[in-house]
């Protein structure tokens, strides 16, 4: 049995999987094996939660001060900004993205996510209300949840943990965190950080091993007070169902299919620039990826042919290189679902404009590489429009009307994201307005800031990560009623036993 190259981080210790198995992590670029992690079970689920329990019924995070909290938070961020350049390294080797897309984007999103959590811990507050009852006073208290279950996504491994722990411990919560069985390698890295940051043991607790047991362990646990996830919506249905028991509270930021509505007075090179930014976005593998191209009939044809023209400049290659554009996706069976989408779409009579296949050449034999794809003439009713395929493959349709435009817009089930591509402000805002998804950013899609809310509507889930939105999520509000009279006897006494006073 091979040894974990990895371990788990519980309650501070550094441990194996209880039963001594592991699970072979791989490079997708070439398909080599990059690491040995722990394949854990009920057991280990059971011994993080524990630890995360006892850290925050008797431990010191819950009790530290929100300024100590914030100063430990900032800490953590400088280690990790000081080690980006390795960090990225393991991300791009483990996940698939580019080295600067992980360098340049994620990581440093990351360390920024940090920062605004700790300084939104120390605002973060109660307020004392007036009098709303005669002779009494009103105070309002934002406590932390208590034990936090975090489970993150394979396609942004190290900046989904960010999201998730650092409101959550911001608020004062203790954390157990589970990263996707496919990228685990710098969710363990980021403990060892925790660990030299100087957390308190059982503060935050990360351990690998299959969602559909851990996940599920999280979920129904009675010890656990809430669990996040970051993933598809069938995984999101799973964890609601297993969380229903305990009524446990989730935050669900699930799957997307966001539509790109260009009319016919916008800007189409930058329509068609941030169209092939925003959906080749690492690797297509977004949530929020522009996946659904509503163009004017007008300039239809021209936008498509400027698209197909960008696409072909995309550059495909090792994501370690810096002129890579576009690596491979996180793994065969991905890339095995792109491809059955590819062949649907064509059998649903869209017209193929570029890609669909596999890149040729020896340099693609071992990774699991896949082109650029687009498909224009698609209607909104084909599953190709419709299902979430997370992979370089879009759609491009056309409309003849604003309300309709609208219409094809909302009729999915998701809606985390969209934008709006026009010159006109009236039409921009009431497209915007019009909009079913928690984002509707007008003539640019994609970029987020740590001060604003990113969270779903509909199937794509409910509640906000970043912003003091997402702080809030990780808190209880609790109401503390204060008599100020000491009188024996109250003026509402009356109206459960004895006469008015």
């Amino acid at each position: 049995m091979p040894k974990a190259e990895y371990l788990n981080y519980v309650g501070g210790e550094w441990v194996g999987a209880e039963k001594g198995e592991t699970t072979t992590v791989i490079n997708p670029a070439n398909g080599a094996k990059l690491a040995d992690v722990p394949k854990g079970g009920k057991a280990d689920a059971e011994a993080a939660i524990d630890a995360a329990r006892e850290a925050f019924d008797k431990g010191k995070w819950p009790r530290m001060t929100p300024g100590d909290r914030a100063a430990a938070l900032l800490k953590l961020a400088a280690l990790i900004e000081s080690d980006m350049d390795r960090l990225a390294i393991l991300e791009s080797k483990n996940q698939g993205k580019t080295i600067k897309q992980a360098r340049d984007g994620d990581l440093p999103f990351s360390v920024d996510n940090l920062r605004f959590m700790a300084g939104a811990a120390r605002t973060l507050a109660g307020s004392a209300s007036m009098e709303y009852a005669y002779g009494a006073t009103s105070i309002l208290r934002r406590e932390p949840i208590g034990v936090v279950g975090s489970i993150t996504p394979w396609n942004y491994p190290f900046m989904m943990d960010i999201w998730k722990i650092a409101p959550a411990l911001a608020a004062g919560n203790t954390v157990v965190l589970k990263p996707a069985s496919l990228t685990p390698v710098t969710t363990i890295e980021l403990a060892k950080i925790i660990e030299k940051a100087g957390l308190p043991p059982g503060t935050v607790n990360v351990i690998t091993g299959p969602g559909s047991v851990l996940g599920e362990a999280l979920a129904s646990s009675e010890k656990v007070d809430m669990v996040s996830l970051t993933g598809d919506t069938s995984t999101g249905k799973e964890i609601m169902r297993a969380g229903a028991n305990n009524v446990k509270k989730l935050h669900l930021e699930l799957g997307g299919k966001a539509p790109f509505i260009v009319f016919d007075d916008a800007n189409l090179e930058a329509a068609a620039q941030g169209a092939v930014a925003a959906s080749m976005v690492n690797g297509g593998q977004d949530c929020t990826q522009a996946a659904r191209f509503l163009v004017q009939e007008k300039v239809y044809p021209k936008f498509v042919r400027r698209m197909v023209e960008l696409l072909k400049t995309i550059r495909i290659g090792d994501p370690l290189e810096r002129t890579t554009d576009l690596g491979p996706l996180v793994s065969d069976k991905q890339r095995e679902k792109v491809e059955k989408y590819a062949s649907i779409a064509k059998g649903e009579g869209a017209k193929l404009e570029i890609g669909g296949a596999r890149p040729k050449g020896k340099a693609f034999e071992k990774g699991w590489y896949y082109l650029p794809t687009l498909f224009s003439d698609a209607t909104f009713d084909m599953r190709i429009s419709c299902e979430e395929v997370f992979g370089p493959i879009v759609t491009a349709m056309s409309f003849r009307t604003e309300e309709q435009a609208i219409e094809i817009a909302n009729n999915v089930i998701y809606g985390l994201y969209s934008s709006v591509w026009t010159k006109n402000i009236h039409r921009a805002f009431r497209v915007a307005n019009a909009m079913h998804f928690g984002a509707a950013e007008i003539n640019e899609h994609l970029p987020l800031v740590s001060e604003m809310p990113h969270g779903g509507y509909k199937q794509s889930g409910f509640g906000k990560d970043l912003s003091i939105y997402s702080l809030e999520e990780y808190t209880n509000v609790k109401h503390v009623f204060v008599d100020m009279t000491d009188a024996d006897r109250k003026p509402w006494h009356y109206t459960t036993f004895g006469d008015p006073m």
